[in-house]
Formats: structure tokens, sequence, C-alpha cells
């Protein structure tokens, strides 16, 4: 499967603000998807390096790393700003963070907590936010609380798919 890389993509925000409750199930469910494929695979697999890119659990250190992201982001637009905080196009946090170190179970607990509090700042809002918006510094196009669980999804499913991509490669299970 060739890897199109997450900065070349683009994305059309032209879908109605009343999609949000799906895209929300799409958020609320990424940590169960994630410990869904990673079940029984040794720790060798899990901390494997393709070469280029990152290993199953630097995959999911990633995911936990830029949590903090969409829950800036919704809160940015709630106080009116114009310009949304950029991401550390780089990924210094996750070649730092040195997640192959770490216990897979402590890192699946941590995504589970993560998006839980996402999740829970999302369900607090009211309807009339879900349209609200502010600029995206990298894709110079507004985007909306709606669309920021639509982004954060989609950047899930990239990383899930890298996931299952390095499980078919690598992947014995115990």
């Amino acid at each position: 499967m060739p890897n199109w890389p997450w900065i070349e993509r683009t994305f059309n925000f032209d879908f109605p603000a009343s999609k949000f409750p799906d895209l929300l199930e799409r958020v609320r469910g990424t940590p169960v998807r994630v410990e869904a494929l990673v079940k029984g695979l040794s720790h060798d697999v899990l901390t494997r390096s393709p070469g280029s890119g990152w290993s199953i659990q630097e995959n999911v250190g990633h995911l936990i790393d830029l949590g903090y992201l969409a829950l800036q982001r919704v809160g940015e637009i709630l106080t009116g700003k114009d310009v949304l905080v950029a991401a550390d196009m780089t990924n210094r946090k996750t070649h730092e963070a040195n997640h192959n170190a770490r216990n897979m179970a402590d890192l699946l607990t941590e995504l589970r907590s993560e998006r839980a509090q996402l999740v829970s700042r999302l369900e607090q809002l009211d309807e009339s936010d879900w349209s609200k918006s502010a600029l995206h510094p990298r894709l110079h196009q507004p985007m909306r609380i709606v669309d920021i669980a639509h982004f954060d999804s989609e950047h899930d499913d990239y990383h899930l798919a890298r996931i299952s991509e390095l499980k078919r490669k690598f992947g014995k299970v115990r």
C-alpha cells in the first residue's frame, strides 16, 4: 500500500456541521481500534522500525503526542481567535519521546485517557458551536469545530493504516 504523506493531503470541509455527531463517534472509537490492531503482538513487532517511518508503538505515541492540538484548537475557536495554533510539523515531541521504550499497555491507557478528555470537551459543545471557525495555518482555509473532528479522525485513520501495514509486514501474534 503506498504511503501518501499526511503533509501532502488536502481537505474540503464542505459537509454540513450536522455531521458532527458521526465524526465524534470516529474520534471516540480510535483507542478501541488501536487496541484491536495491536492485541497479541510481541514487543519486537510493536517496536520494529520499517527503516523509514515509525514503529507501531511510535505511531500510537504520536497520536498521544498530538492529543493536545484538537483541544487547544477548539478552545481557540470558542475564544474567538482568528488563526489556529500550528502543529509542529517536525514532530519533535514524537521523535524525542522514545515510545519504543514504553509498555504498550501504558500507551493504550494514555491514548484512552487523552481521547476521553477530547470527547468530553466535544460533547459539552452546543450545536451552534459546531460551525464556529478560525483559519488553519497550514491549510490556509477556515476550519470549523466540526472540521477539527473530521481532521482528527482522518489523522487517526492515517496512523491506523500505517499500524495495519506494519502489522502485515512484521506481525506475528504471540
